[in-house]
């Protein structure tokens, strides 16, 4: 069914161009430009480490307004112009690898943005285009977290908004639904912006009035915490010699870092100062050397086990299929058995954790021989039994695709584990920003979520989303807390992706509308299509 397009005052019949103007016609309007650096910047504020949320529907509303009423060409330049200083600001953590990196990935993104200008200007003039244009946004991220190479969704309204009153509705559609309403408040915000200067102001409140209502929605949906089984953890932050890109120091020094602060625990435990953890949890790389094939770090890692008397999961590096690959897991060690059950990172980081076009990038950036060898990825989910608990495993940047974390509640994860090693960004805000998601991904899943960091930050959350207790960075720390183990599961996890799907091919259908209706126009008037 074809949407109607809103009606606008009567534009003036364009004069025709002078020679001047046509050279110059091309040219961006560096006002609107400027406004829309100004925005994208203001929507980078709204995520860790500065937290200021609410700029995330300001950065919405003035996106919509930028792109209204323009062609698609003018709105996919107003979009990378907005895009581009929003993830330049949100990914200077990159900077610690190099400033090339930074911004070879903000361009990147940034292209997603500017198609999303095109789209929002292209559906801007048809009725209901807040709602498309929410569509829009939503069907931008679905893109971009799984394309090129993967995807990377860093940057999602919803992560911006995780402890906001956006943040209940994660129980019911996930981080995309969060997205959703994010972008209607502020769709519904730049439509009465446009009333009110009209001066239609009946007009002007009940768009005000439905921008209202998508922020206090979350306040309706139920988050529930409660379970039958309790879980005392004990997370291990051990901390490393030097941060930054050579975080290891000499060979073993993490390892024993780790293994000495649990058996401080362990030594606690014996004295009665604290209770006996069921479970001690390490972090991603808290083992700098694989147990598998050197002696010493296995001998180090079951010493450590046996003095705590609990099963430890363990993070480690470990030698893949072949000699040209590794494998970053997580393995569950007895105090009795030693290594057991493993989980193997399922997404590797594109140029951090393998090279894509090894032979032929690496002559030309000599940095990427950096990486010796590429991560071989897993096949399996992270569910595994860590002593009494049934728990569901991710590894550092996995927190932040929907569907990875997810398989783990369906597959019986019934507590969330996020091993993570961000010593290479931890004088950054990419820490905090890894903070964030899991807080969303305890409220999407109704799942008390462990994270345990080698220098920060390490965090124990409540199902609710509540930070119980947190690391600060750059310290070794050891997190005690009794979390709740879950069965139920929520409507996000039952659902799956399918709201993400019907959100962004509305998007995507209003924009068909737009296309077809153009075609047709060109056909009626004569005019080739390709003209």
């Amino acid at each position: 069914m074809a949407l109607p397009v809103e009606q606008e005052r009567p534009v003036a019949r364009p004069q025709p161009e002078t020679p001047v103007q046509r050279s110059l016609i091309r040219l961006p309007d560096l006002r609107r430009t400027g406004l829309a650096v100004l925005a994208g910047l203001l929507l980078a504020l709204a995520f860790p480490p500065y937290d200021l949320w609410p700029l995330s529907v300001v950065g919405v509303a003035a996106l919509s307004l930028l792109t209204r009423g323009r062609t698609a060409r003018q709105g996919a330049w107003t979009g990378f112009a907005f895009g581009l200083p929003f993830f330049l600001l949100l990914l200077g953590w990159l900077r610690v690898i190099g400033w090339d990196a930074t911004i070879g990935l903000s361009v990147t993104e940034a292209l997603f943005m500017a198609a999303l200008g095109a789209g929002l200007a292209a559906t801007s003039r048809l009725r209901g285009w807040p709602l498309w244009a929410a569509c829009l946004w939503v069907a931008q991220e679905w893109a971009r977290d799984r394309i090129p190479l993967g995807g990377f969704p860093w940057g999602r309204l919803a992560f911006a908004n995780t402890s906001t009153p956006f943040t209940p509705l994660a129980a019911l559609g996930g981080a995309p639904l969060v997205t959703f309403a994010v972008a209607l408040c502020g769709t519904l915000l730049a439509w009465s912006a446009l009333r009110l200067r009209r001066r239609a102001r009946t007009a002007a409140v009940g768009g005000a009035a439905g921008a209202v209502a998508a922020l206090l929605a979350g306040y309706l949906v139920p988050v529930p915490t409660a379970a039958a089984d309790t879980l005392k953890v004990a997370v291990i932050q051990g901390d490393v010699p030097s941060p930054g890109m050579h975080f290891l120091g000499r060979p073993m020094q993490v390892l024993n870092n780790h293994a000495e602060a649990t058996e401080r625990l362990a030594a606690e435990v014996a004295a009665g100062k604290v209770e006996r953890p069921d479970v001690v949890i390490w972090p991603e790389n808290s083992s700098d050397m694989d147990p598998f094939s050197e002696p010493l770090a296995y001998a180090r890692i079951d010493a450590a086990v046996k003095a705590i008397g609990v099963p430890v999961l363990v993070g480690t590096l470990v030698d893949g299929p072949d000699e040209q690959h590794v494998q970053n897991q997580g393995i569950v060690w007895s105090p009795q058995t030693g290594p057991g059950a493993s989980y193997t990172k399922q997404h590797p980081v594109p140029f951090g954790e393998y090279v894509p076009f090894r032979a032929q990038l690496s002559k030309v950036i000599t940095r990427l021989q950096m990486v010796a060898r590429d991560f071989h990825p897993g096949t399996e989910n992270g569910v595994m039994d860590l002593g009494p608990a049934r728990i569901g495993d991710v590894i550092c940047f996995e927190v932040a695709y929907d569907g990875i974390v997810r398989d783990t509640v369906n597959e019986g994860g019934r507590v969330l584990v996020v091993q993570t090693n961000n010593a290479t960004y931890s004088q950054t805000g990419q820490p905090s920003q890894q903070l964030a998601m899991s807080r969303l991904r305890a409220v999407e899943h109704g799942r008390a979520v462990l994270i345990a960091a080698t220098n920060g930050i390490s965090a124990i959350i409540a199902p609710d989303g509540s930070v119980v207790e947190q690391s600060r960075l750059m310290t070794a720390a050891e997190l005690s807390a009794v979390v709740p183990l879950r069965d139920d599961q929520t409507l996000a996890d039952r659902v799956g992706a399918g709201p993400e799907w019907v959100l962004a091919l509305t998007g995507l259908g209003a924009c068909a509308v737009v296309a077809l209706a153009a075609l047709r126009r060109r056909r009626g008037s004569g005019t080739p299509a390709g003209s």
